[in-house]
């Protein structure tokens, strides 16, 4: 595949970010872009959090670096030098786009804030993703994935109802910051439309606090209109009233996540004919209960009691056999897989999701999670992530015409 095919085969960025956003230049990589990773002389810091290939506790090992960095070029820069900040400015005067994650004020404090770079480069686009934005009264407060998290809304959400006075939970590591990402991405992603359109670069103003607060799903709307708190439920939604419990346990030791038994008259008969095909309905087939479905009851004893048999339905089998089966009937359950589980899903590998991705460097190849659309015109690739430093050459020597001895001298000052 040629790389001009890819969609952003024609965007150069350079990438300042920590683990807040090191996601966007990953994921503007695989698509195509040219993304050169800025790193201190010492690596990024993300370079020392694990897992470690092999329990090696190496920088270059790094399976956390490796899967949030790939498709990038590095390069190493101390831009808290005069050097450094020299020749930051004549790489982002010959770049489209600069991402950055530093806390706010600290770019401009060294001469490198957009009002400045754009001076010599109008079309530029710089996103700035920190934990609050560049303004208002949290502007300087300090943050973590499981702030964000947190203050944005999303723990409250998530815990147990079946544990009177548990706390909220947090979801898996990295959500906060992932969510934060995915927002910049995509602001970044229509600046470059509009500097399409008119030829004018912009600054994009990331907050993860506000990305993590628009991912709350009904709690917001539901206090906005109604006026009414949502509330945690095990497994499941959160709501205003209380559900039914939708994990169910199965025979095998696993777990299905029942979903839209109530939705229509003609889901609740399949269901039912399903459940009575194997003696297994109990009272379920009484005329009293068509009205329940028909009305799409969501609580009260009918419901509960409805619940109660189909759970000991789903007890008597396997998980595979209760999801191939509600699946067949068009119910959308699915069973609560393990990593494991999902590594040696067919679906996923019979629609190329997953990538072999070589490491020529230690002369193997691994098995990495790959892109999550399919593009038909420009399609999307992968390689590993840079070791550090590795494309000091190139970028210096052929984009910045930096001659090996003045390398050398650049090298021994600290400034790379």
């Amino acid at each position: 595949m040629n790389d001009d095919q890819r969609a952003l085969s024609d965007i150069t960025m350079l990438d300042l970010c920590d683990e807040k956003g090191q996601l966007m230049g990953k994921l503007m990589g695989d698509m195509g872009a040219r993304v050169i990773k800025i790193e201190p002389p010492s690596g990024a810091r993300a370079r020392s959090i694990g897992p470690f290939l092999n329990d090696e506790d190496d920088p270059e090992y790094s399976l956390y670096f490796w899967a949030n960095n790939t498709s990038k070029e590095s390069i190493t820069l101390n831009l808290e030098s005069e050097g450094g900040q020299s020749i930051f400015r004549q790489l982002a005067s010959k770049a489209n786009v600069v991402l950055e994650s530093f806390d706010p004020g600290y770019l401009s404090s060294l001469g490198l804030d957009y009002a400045s770079l754009s001076a010599d480069n109008p079309e530029l686009i710089m996103t700035s993703l920190t934990g609050f934005g560049q303004d208002g009264p949290y502007r300087d407060y300090k943050t973590s994935d499981i702030v964000a998290l947190a203050m944005g809304g999303v723990m409250h959400s998530c815990g147990y109802d079946d544990v009177p006075g548990s706390p909220p939970i947090r979801p898996s590591g990295g959500h906060g910051y992932m969510i934060g990402a995915h927002y910049a991405l995509m602001g970044t992603l229509m600046a470059l439309n509009w500097r399409d359109m008119t030829g004018e670069g912009q600054y994009v103003d990331a907050s993860i606090h506000e990305a993590c607060s628009c991912t709350t799903e009904a709690a917001m709307p539901q206090y906005m209109y109604n006026g009414d708190v949502v509330h945690r439920q095990t497994g499941r939604h959160h709501g205003v009233a209380s559900t039914p419990k939708t994990l169910c346990a199965t025979s095998d030791g696993k777990f299905v996540n029942v979903f839209a038994v109530f939705t229509s008259l003609h889901a609740w008969r399949t269901l039912v004919t399903w459940m009575d095909s194997e003696d297994m309905a109990e009272d379920l087939t009484d005329e009293k209960y068509l009205d329940m479905a028909a009305m799409r009851t969501r609580s009260g004893p009918e419901v509960s009691h409805a619940y109660d048999v189909l759970r000991r339905f789903i007890a008597s089998h396997p998980a595979d056999y209760i999801y191939r089966g509600s699946q067949e009937r068009k119910f959308p359950w699915g069973v609560v897989r393990s990593p494991d589980e999902t590594l040696d899903d067919p679906h996923l590998w019979e629609r190329g999701f997953f990538e072999e991705v070589e490491h020529p460097e230690i002369g193997q190849s691994f098995v990495y999670p790959g892109r999550p659309y399919v593009f038909s015109k420009t399609p999307w690739q992968t390689r590993r992530a840079p070791l550090l430093g590795e494309h000091n050459k190139k970028v210096y020597g052929q984009d910045l015409g930096i001659s090996d001895t003045e390398l050398e001298g650049l090298v021994s000052s600290g400034v790379i």
